[in-house]
């Protein structure tokens, strides 16, 4: 559904095919067609599997880069943002299909050196690697084990490495400097998988949008409505959990699903856009400051609050020590949030905390045009986030959670890796 969603967004198919070529998994097996769901027309795209579980192929790769980004194209990559949500709401993602019943098992150290090893662009494969990871320490962390350890079941499947390298690909040939979703409908009931029959929401699919302070609803259906795969890409592009932002749109694509859904088109919606009706990427905006005095609730409580209030939409949270009246030592909690995740943020202090009232104010504020940019380092590929004024770069930031990452695989210290992404981000041509 996602490259789906992708190709009719206007990403070039060559896009994909040279991605799959260079990975193994080979570009004649990439099957697009276009359909209707519901009477809605959605681009159907699978990949065949023909021939059983067939190796991914080896590859060569001595042969120089062909960038992904060199396809004639006209987005503004410095102002193109996205939007992401299904029909009914949140985004339908399809089932995804293993080989061999979805038997085969992958070590996760073979996909990420398969990976890395096949001369991907820095960009298309630090995308892919962060993607694996996230799957990696969902299913470390609900089995008790380590990354190094977890062995996978459908993500190891030729198709499922198609849908993560292919989305990176897609991903990166975009380069939008924001995506928003709306809530992920993630569906009810039971699903029946390698490790037996378990609850829907799947563990791994909660436990990856928990992990990157996702939003999530029901979707009204007695299905699995999303898959660790999907969860896993959606969780690295997004990095606003709240309604479609204003946005002056450019371009639509629909991604169909394979099931048919009795009550709505199961596909995909992508909206590609530039934030506002402004040219002025530093223009002034208007969002809501929402807080509360909190004086007897136990410190331990303070992060998952923080995080609850990010998944219900506030882009920055907050604590500050103060004193509260006979000088009693207290905390004051405060939210950025725009008007369209106001009543939830208020909703969840005052559930997620022992608050008993809220206020807020709508301020004004100013931010600087932002963007995702990736270095090669020794640890492999970073992000960093830039910031710019005016057309020029004045903040540059490593992304902490792929550093992280990077330093536990590498057994680097952390600050050894920051340092790596700062100095590769000095030495990059874009730096000027």
């Amino acid at each position: 559904m996602i490259l789906g969603a992708l190709l009719d967004l206007g990403v070039p198919r060559e896009v994909f095919e040279q991605a799959f070529d260079r990975v193994g998994v080979g570009r004649e097996r990439l099957q697009i067609s276009r359909v209707l769901k519901h009477g809605l027309a959605a681009v159907n795209v699978t990949i065949s599997v023909d021939g059983g579980a067939a190796a991914l192929r080896g590859t060569d790769h001595a042969h120089g880069h062909d960038h992904a980004h060199g396809h004639d194209h006209d987005h503004d990559h410095g102002h193109v943002h996205g939007h992401v949500h299904g029909i009914g709401p949140g985004p339908v993602v399809g089932h995804v299909h293993g080989i061999e019943g979805g038997h085969d098992h992958h070590p996760y150290r073979d996909i990420v050196a398969r990976v890395r090893g096949a001369g991907l662009e820095p960009d298309v494969l630090g995308r892919a690697l962060d993607i694996f990871d996230r799957v990696a320490r969902a299913e470390a962390h609900l089995h008790g084990t380590t990354v190094d350890q977890v062995a996978f079941h459908e993500v190891g499947a030729i198709d499922s490495i198609a849908d993560i390298v292919g989305a990176a690909a897609g991903l990166a040939y975009l380069a939008p400097g924001a995506v928003s979703a709306s809530p992920i409908a993630m569906g009810h009931g039971q699903v029946r998988t390698a490790h037996g029959v378990l609850p829907v929401p799947s563990p791994a699919a909660l436990e990856i949008l928990r992990a990157a302070g996702g939003a999530t609803c029901d979707g009204g259906i007695a299905r699995e409505l999303c898959t660790p795969t999907g969860a896993a890409i959606a969780a690295h592009a997004v990095s606003t959990w709240t309604a479609m932002p204003p946005l002056q749109p450019v371009a639509v694509g629909y991604g169909a699903g394979d099931a048919d859904l009795p009550d709505r088109p199961n596909v995909l919606r992508l909206v590609l856009g530039r934030p506002g009706t402004t040219a002025d990427p530093a223009a002034d905006e208007t969002i809501y400051r929402i807080e509360s005095n909190v004086d007897d609730m136990s410190p331990e409580m303070c992060e998952n609050a923080a995080d609850l209030l990010v998944a219900a939409g506030a882009v920055d949270v907050w604590w500050t020590p103060i004193a509260m009246k006979k000088s009693r030592p207290a905390l004051l909690l405060q939210a950025l949030a725009p008007a369209a995740a106001l009543d939830a943020v208020a909703r969840a202090i005052l559930i997620e905390t022992t608050s008993i009232g809220v206020r807020f104010d709508r301020v004004a504020r100013r931010v600087l045009e932002r963007r995702q940019h990736w270095v090669e380092t020794r640890f492999g590929p970073l992000p960093l986030k830039l910031a710019s004024l005016d057309g020029r770069v004045v903040n540059a930031a490593p992304e902490y959670e792929a550093c992280r990452a990077a330093a536990r695989a590498s057994g680097a210290p952390l600050k050894e890796v920051f340092a790596a992404a700062v100095a590769a981000w000095e030495r990059d041509p874009e730096r000027g």
